[in-house]
């Protein structure tokens, strides 16, 4: 497994998280068949293996960094052409936004200043900015061992078009941080430690918020369900996102778990499906799953250019 492999799966990662918990958002735990394959229909009414919201912003941003480098108010603009146009869906369509998203993005298009259009709010802390990440930490994991600082803050900033609470921003912080280190073939477990030392920088440069400290220091390794929650709220998305990931067997058993808490099912899975794809690479994702991914070609066009950035030139 390469380098380029795990960063490929990062991002492919999340859209088949996000395609298959498609068909089960917003069903409460428990109240359907589990998920095991990719399934239509669900609230959007969409084909097997088509995605969402998450998929569409994630290659937003991607288009973004690799058209222009790091430019929030160019990341916002394309968010906007999303859901003003449909560019980036799955079908032409924006079909599915979150509240916080779209209220932001009405602010944007008034002040067209990226940095200040997200709520700072704690109230306006949903997952939206941690279910797009991929491609941050996917141009920027070389940092990892050299500018931590710039790592997280790239991430942190990447959040501010929409979300801006100290919960998304600290959220974004870490998560880009576990990403980068598995995309660096680090092992799952140093990653996830709690003294993990990029971890301990981390915590000197910036003080991760409370809810996301208790994350950090192992929560989603003691709770079950129903405390871990597939919830829209960006804490319980990324713990639950670990739970269903530190301990699986395979990048299967890690996005099933994910979708099938239900609710918030298919960011639950895009933020799962970017761990496991970190860490088994695009070539440890079954061929049925990758298969049956549509659009498989253009995502994969997006990652492997992407595969090929870094943010060391931004």
């Amino acid at each position: 497994m390469t380098n380029a492999d795990r960063k490929i799966g990062c991002l492919l990662g999340l859209a088949v998280g996000d395609a298959l918990g498609a068909a089960v958002e917003f069903m409460s735990p428990g109240s359907f068949p589990p998920v095991t394959k990719y399934r239509g229909n669900g609230p959007h009414r969409l084909d097997p293996g088509e995605w969402t919201d998450d998929t569409s912003m994630a290659l937003a941003l991607a288009d973004s960094i690799l058209s222009v480098g790091w430019d929030l108010n160019d990341q916002a603009e394309r968010y906007l052409k999303w859901y003003r146009n449909g560019e980036y869906s799955v079908n032409g369509r924006c079909f599915d936004i979150g509240n916080a998203t779209r209220a932001a993005l009405q602010r944007y298009e008034r002040s067209a200043d990226g940095s200040t259009s997200g709520d700072p709010s704690s109230y306006s802390s949903g997952n939206g900015s941690i279910m797009r990440l991929a491609p941050v930490p996917m141009v920027a994991a070389a940092l990892l061992s050299k500018d931590v600082a710039r790592l997280v803050e790239l991430a942190a900033e990447s959040s501010l078009p929409t979300h801006a609470s100290e919960q998304c921003l600290s959220a974004c912080r870490y998560f880009a941080l576990v990403l980068a280190g598995l995309i660096n073939g680090e092992d799952r477990d140093v990653v996830l430690a709690s003294d993990w030392a990029p971890l301990e920088t981390l915590r000197k440069l910036h003080p991760l918020h409370p809810e996301v400290e208790a994350v950090a220091e192992g929560s989603f390794r003691q709770l079950h369900p129903p405390q871990i929650e597939g919830s829209g709220y960006v804490v319980k998305s990324l713990e639950a996102a670990l739970w269903a990931m530190h301990d699986a067997a395979d990048f299967r058993e890690a996005v099933l778990r994910a979708v099938n808490l239900g609710d918030d099912a298919d960011t639950t899975g895009a933020v799962c499906g970017q761990l496991a794809g970190a860490y088994w690479g695009w070539s440890g994702t079954p061929d049925d799953l990758r298969d049956g991914l549509a659009q498989s070609d253009m995502l994969l066009d997006f990652a492997q250019r992407l595969s090929e950035t870094s943010a060391e030139n931004f």
